[in-house]
């Protein structure tokens, strides 16, 4: 085949989505192609709003279309717990589980001093300020339990040691160096509900 092919703009663009593969890539580009020009425009506006509006909450972090989440500014919420995830699709994780209604911290990433993130590059202070005006009885890790969320929690146990609050971690369920968000509801009900002291 001679030329540029007609689809490879497509393609490589959807190759540069996370698990998505060449053949993948291409079968999503055909997908693309079959739609309706309408359905086809309509998506590609939701992509633009939705990343033009996106915005962290300015009390935990985590995404919203206003300065406060839905989390945040919901009235249901036990905000004697808080629960500290890496990122805000964790978040997403374990509200499918049901299990959770205390408030979040999203700290940014993980420790990983090999891809140059270090704790001063995680909102590890904004944590302490916010643990400092606030009165909490637990702090929950709902970390990923690999070597960089391992080291992350603790770190964060020597930081938060001062506050003299209980210190939790996500107990059995998660297999070790997993991802939250590939669990399912029922284990991460299960880790949430039979969390233990750190």
């Amino acid at each position: 085949m001679s030329g540029t092919y007609p689809l490879d703009g497509l393609i490589q663009n959807f190759c540069k989505f996370p698990g998505i593969g060449y053949k993948s890539a291409q079968r999503l580009a055909f997908f693309i192609l079959s739609m309706p020009l309408s359905e086809v425009e309509r998506f590609s506006s939701v992509i633009v709003d939705t990343r033009r509006r996106i915005q962290y909450c300015s009390r935990c972090y985590n995404i919203s279309f206003s300065p406060l989440c839905t989390i945040c500014s919901g009235s249901n919420r036990n905000e004697s717990l808080l629960c500290i995830v890496a990122q805000p699709r964790d978040i997403l994780a374990i509200e499918r589980s049901r299990s959770y209604q205390g408030v979040y911290h999203v700290l940014g990433g993980l420790i990983s001093p090999i891809d140059g993130i270090y704790p001063e590059s995680l909102r590890i202070q904004e944590l302490l300020n916010r643990l400092s005006s606030t009165s909490f009885s637990e702090v929950i890790f709902a970390i990923n339990p690999t070597i960089e969320g391992d080291a992350t929690t603790l770190y964060l146990t020597k930081v938060l040691e001062r506050f003299g609050i209980l210190l939790s971690k996500l107990a059995y369920g998660l297999p070790v160096g997993s991802d939250m968000d590939y669990a399912d509801e029922l284990t991460l009900q299960k880790a949430i509900l039979g969390r233990s002291a750190v």
